[in-house]
């Protein structure tokens, strides 16, 4: 059992001290702004692109007991301290990579997280800085650090347990030489851990500034008092939007890259009294592969929290004042709380889907809240090798999709499933790596169609100018992104490459070390956002725009009911006999509209990818989720 011991050199107890509402604002304003002083400072001194460029890192200010005041990602502090057994003591700075030692406070040893204990110049621990970054690599069996077919943590790369990298303020300069040397890009991993520390030390500087001009137990009790207005909201929207009957949806994760698959993700949901229960019973059992989620409940409670704001009151501030409000279950063993040494790394799909399970999940009392799919992966490419010069070199980018069709409007255009990731600029890729953008565009008609039409998929071409290997990683190429309140399923991705020679080589959407020669063109498209509304009712002066914009084809125009001439004008008389028929044939609008049947499904698997279907025993079931 952990015995985590914090030393505070002074003993006094914090005197609570009721805060006036303009102080509470100032206060909170405050905090949200050292929260993203402190990604500038990251992104200003990081190194490696997924971080300083697409911005995968994850920030967060916590009050002295580990509860995240303002953040984006979720407390990763209980975690720690339920797990790390030692003392925490002023000047200590902590480094942890292994999810099975901070009960999934990070997911896969890829995320560097460090923790940061801020004390007031009395010696009083008054709350942590913390974030955490993925780093392009970790060492492991495959450059980029996600093994496809790994079967056990230890092949995905270094573990670091809850260490003090800094000791009393002192740097532990042999540890992180330990740390280095198991990674292939130590240059990226020091230039980012250093930056990742300079972000938290922003912080502490901040918030000891705030302890000087407010006083320390004003500011305290402005912690806690943030945390208790945003239970009181978080507690009205639950007894106003969360049904007492239970409520069901299910998902897929279409495969594991070993041939295995879909993997279901089963999520019910109800209130008693104030709180609401969210169980993911009936979940399937984990998987021998790397597709492995560690959900950390705590993480879970924050994805509920984040999404239940966004879409019923964005001006509450989030944090993790609500969570004695939300119970959550997560069997052992399964997906979502596999057992060690279960492999982790290729954990982005089924994150990802957890956001249109949470989608399809809380919009079914209100549809009109309700988004359709299309967070369902996060695509990655990994790119490396020597150069001419004989030089290593090492890509890691993540890839965008289509956005789902929302209540408020159409889903973005190939965007990230992270708000506030953004991409790689193609300069820094044509300036960094040994290669060539040919191509990077939305895929016309991959958006569902609907009354606010999904987001459509990208492609990106790229031409390799070096000899070396690819990893690719993403999902929906087998199940489709589903549309809702009559919108229909977004496009599947596919990916395939062009060699030189002109062959053509379809790929899988999980794989590694496939190799490639100068010359050798990648096509990567991704899957377009599932569709809102009745197609039928949007404006077809907007159609026939978007289909001059390329957004949407001619062909593809029909499938909203609209017609259009040789010069793109649409034709009323015909567009308004075709949605009259189109409306008769397929009667009342779906709430959900999973695509099409199983066995077209699998048909439609192999002729669109060139690939087979998993042979999962369950695999009948997909596309027939519990409604």
């Amino acid at each position: 059992m952990a015995k985590t011991r914090i030393i505070e050199h002074n003993h006094e107890p914090f005197r609570a001290i009721e805060v006036d509402t303009i102080t509470l604002d100032i206060i909170e304003s405050a905090l949200r702004n050292v929260r993203y002083e402190m990604d500038a400072v990251l992104f200003r001194t990081a190194m490696s692109p997924g971080i300083r460029e697409q911005h995968d890192e994850f920030p967060m200010i916590a009050e002295r007991k580990g509860r995240m005041v303002v953040g984006q990602f979720g407390s990763f502090i209980g975690g720690f301290l339920d797990a790390y057994d030692g003392t925490v003591e002023e000047g200590d700075i902590f480094l942890t990579s292994d999810p099975y030692k901070c009960d999934g406070a990070i997911s896969h040893s890829a995320d560097w997280l460090v923790l940061l204990p801020i004390y007031c110049r009395d010696g009083r621990l008054v709350g942590w800085a913390a974030m955490l970054g993925h780093m392009s690599d970790v060492g492991g069996k495959v450059p980029g650090s996600l093994p496809t077919d790994a079967t056990s943590i230890f092949e995905e790369g270094m573990l670091a347990p809850p260490i003090k990298i800094y000791r009393g303020g002192a740097l532990q300069d042999d540890l992180i030489a330990l740390v280095l040397n198991h990674v292939r890009m130590p240059h990226w991993n020091r230039s980012d851990l250093n930056a990742i520390v300079a972000a938290c030390r922003t912080a502490e500087r901040r918030v000891v500034e705030m302890c000087d001009r407010f006083g320390v137990d004003l500011f305290v009790s402005a912690m806690e008092a943030s945390l208790e207005r945003n239970r009181r909201a978080m507690a009205a929207l639950i007894k106003r939007s969360i049904p007492e009957d239970e409520m069901v949806f299910e998902d897929y994760v279409c495969d594991d890259g070993r041939g295995h698959g879909p993997y279901k993700l089963r999520c019910s949901m109800k209130r008693v009294g104030e709180r609401v229960k969210l169980d993911w019973s009936g979940t399937d059992p984990q998987s021998d592969g790397s597709i492995n989620f560690y959900l950390n409940e705590n993480m879970f409670r924050m994805f509920f929290g984040i999404y239940m704001i966004m879409v019923f009151d964005p001006q509450i501030l989030y944090n993790d004042g609500f969570y004695d409000l939300v119970d959550v279950q997560i069997p052992e063993g399964s997906l979502l709380k596999p057992r060690f040494p279960a492999a982790l790394s290729c954990r982005t799909h089924a994150l990802g889907r957890i956001f249109d399970v949470l989608g399809g999940l809380l919009g079914q009392r209100q549809p009109e809240f309700l988004c359709a799919a299309g967070f369902s992966s996060s695509p990655h490419l990994m790119y490396s090798g020597f150069d001419a010069r004989g030089e290593w070199y090492q890509l890691y980018q993540i890839g965008f999709g289509g956005i789902p069709g929302r209540p408020v409007g159409d889903g973005p255009d190939g965007h990230s499933m992270w708000p506030s990731f953004t991409n790689v600029p193609n300069e820094f890729l044509e300036a960094y790596f040994p290669l060539r953008i040919e191509r990077y565009e939305t895929v016309a008609d991959s958006g569902g169609p609907g009354f606010h039409r999904g987001g459509n998929g990208i492609e990106v071409v790229y031409r390799f100018l070096e000899p070396g290997e690819i990893s690719i990683h993403d999902d929906r190429w087998l199940t489709y992104p589903w549309g809702v309140n009559g919108g229909l399923p977004g496009a599947r991705g596919r990916k395939f490459i062009v060699r030189a020679g002109g062959a053509r080589e379809v790929l899988s959407s999980k794989c590694d070390h496939v190799k490639v020669n100068a010359g050798d063109l990648l096509h990567y498209i991704t899957w377009g956002g599932g569709g809102w509304g009745d197609p039928l009712k949007r404006d077809p002066a907007l159609v026939a725009a978007e289909t001059c914009r390329g957004l949407i084809t001619a062909g593809g125009a029909r499938r909203y009911g609209v017609v259009l001439g040789a010069d793109l004008t649409i034709d009323e008389p015909a567009t308004r006999r075709l949605r009259e028929t189109m409306a008769a044939e397929r009667g009342a609008p779906r709430l959900f509209d999973f695509g099409p049947p199983v066995e077209e499904l699998k048909r439609n698997c192999e002729r669109e990818t060139g690939l087979p279907p998993p042979a999962w025993p369950h695999f009948a079931r997909v596309a027939e989720p519990v409604r």
